[in-house]
């Protein structure tokens, strides 16, 4: 990686800056966080700083883009816990303040976006991104400025490795697990199903291609053949049509066909694939990349019948001691249940603020230096933040149990979680129908 300059950082930021309140001026951000002085943008929601000394966290996640359905459903956990964290007294004796940005589900925005928050809002900590490829951009620029980023939904095992190497220096972890656990719940699940010969189409970018490695390994250690091993598809991200790419991904009559796709484009596969005819008798599983309760509606209809019906597919679950709370909180605030991946921001968002107050500094390299001792260390096991902190600002260890599950990040920033298996019902719903750990 190489090192950018100050300079060009600062020129990066201040042309994102620029683009980002040109596009998106007068437009506002639901669920604000309270005590900020902000005015917000969904592109950037800045706050004003009531001391120097106060923690400075931000959000980078999803509201626009390939993956907004599934980004909107977490929008509101950072900043319920921003408000929760202040209403017991905030970090280190000071209130948090949150800056929100969108990154469109684009590496090139969460760049731009990332920059802005490590050089102009100079935050201690990030939660985000969502997408791999955006994290992946994100972290390249958070590391050198000592930026703890901390992912509710980035996947790919491609962090596992550079983490491994030690690239990230300690400033990455993540609160969803790695795919290549849930690429072996899914393999564990085909066989079980009894699918022997399955074929993969998935999304060229780090989220696709990695799970697809995973899962064809899985697969085969398992007994089963993956039908185009030597052809994988991969279709480009900003395709916009994907007539030969469902041609392709069907044919050699699979069992079932492995897709690992983003909703908007995922959406214009599938409904290629049915109009084609190809998808008769052929199981189509899927992952949490497509799992929000708007999908089966973009895939479409054949007459009163949705083109999704059957289809079955993996999520990272959430069983965490803190989940009933978590689900009680989000209910009083918000109303509603809580959507995909929203416990899982709440916890990287949570790990942020313990860890600053167990460093008792707000900075992201104190922050980096406990994250994982709150995470999974030998101290009180607790499920409320607040409690938490106060335990901690007595002097006290803690083992942080979270909503999505107990966080024990380790030593490459990754967590082992369960896996909710979904599918979707004759009425175009999607419900939860097992849940599966893999072994």
């Amino acid at each position: 990686m190489r090192k950018i300059t100050a300079a060009l950082t600062f020129s990066i930021a201040t042309l994102a800056i620029g683009f980002l309140v040109g596009a998106c001026s007068d437009n506002s951000i639901p669920n604000g966080t309270a005590n900020t002085g902000s005015t917000a943008t969904p592109a950037a929601n800045s706050t004003t700083t009531s001391s120097d000394k106060a923690l400075k966290i931000g959000s980078l996640l999803p509201t626009t883009g390939d993956l907004a359905s599934v980004g909107q459903q977490m929008l509101g956990s950072v900043p319920l816990l921003v408000d929760t964290v202040n209403a017991c007294g905030g970090v280190n004796g000071e209130p948090v303040n949150l800056v929100q940005v969108d990154d469109q589900t684009d590496p090139r925005a969460g760049a731009a976006g990332m920059t802005k928050l490590a050089t102009l809002d100079k935050v201690a900590g990030v939660v985000g991104s969502f997408a791999s490829s955006v994290s992946s951009a994100a972290v390249s620029i958070a590391t050198p400025n000592k930026v703890m980023l901390v992912s509710p939904g980035s996947t790919s095992p491609v962090f596992t490795e550079k983490a491994q190497k030690n690239d990230y220096k300690g400033f990455w972890a993540r609160t969803a697990p790695p795919d290549t656990y849930q690429a072996l719940a899914l393999a564990q699940l085909a066989r079980k199903k009894g699918f022997k010969r399955v074929s993969t189409v998935v999304i060229n970018n780090d989220y696709g291609v990695g799970f697809e490695k995973a899962f064809v390994q899985t697969f085969e250690k398992l007994g089963g053949t993956i039908v185009n091993k030597d052809k994988p598809v991969r279709y480009d991200p900003k395709a916009q049509t994907f007539d030969t790419e469902a041609a392709a991904a069907f044919a050699g009559k699979p069992d079932a066909v492995l897709a690992v796709l983003y909703a908007e484009t995922g959406s214009l596969f599938l409904k290629a694939a049915y109009q084609q005819g190809v998808t008769k008798g052929v199981q189509i599983l899927l992952t949490d990349g497509v799992k929000s309760p708007t999908f089966p509606e973009q895939v479409g209809k054949d007459g009163d019948k949705f083109i999704l019906t059957g289809a079955i597919g993996t999520v990272p679950g959430s069983d965490g001691k803190a989940l009933e709370a978590f689900n009680k909180l989000w209910k009083d605030k918000k109303g509603g249940a809580p959507g995909e991946y929203a416990p899982q921001a709440w916890d990287a968002a949570a790990l942020l603020t313990l860890a600053a107050q167990a460093a008792k500094e707000n900075t992201g390299v104190g922050i980096a230096s406990k994250i994982r001792e709150v995470a999974d260390g030998p101290g009180t096991e607790v499920t409320d933040v607040c409690e938490g902190l106060k335990l901690l600002k007595d002097g006290k260890k803690i083992n942080y149990q979270g909503a999505s599950g107990n966080v024990d990040v380790d030593a490459n920033g990754d967590v082992v979680g369960v896996y909710d298996v979904w599918t979707v019902g004759d009425d175009g719903k999607i419900k939860v129908i097992d849940k599966v750990t893999p072994k």
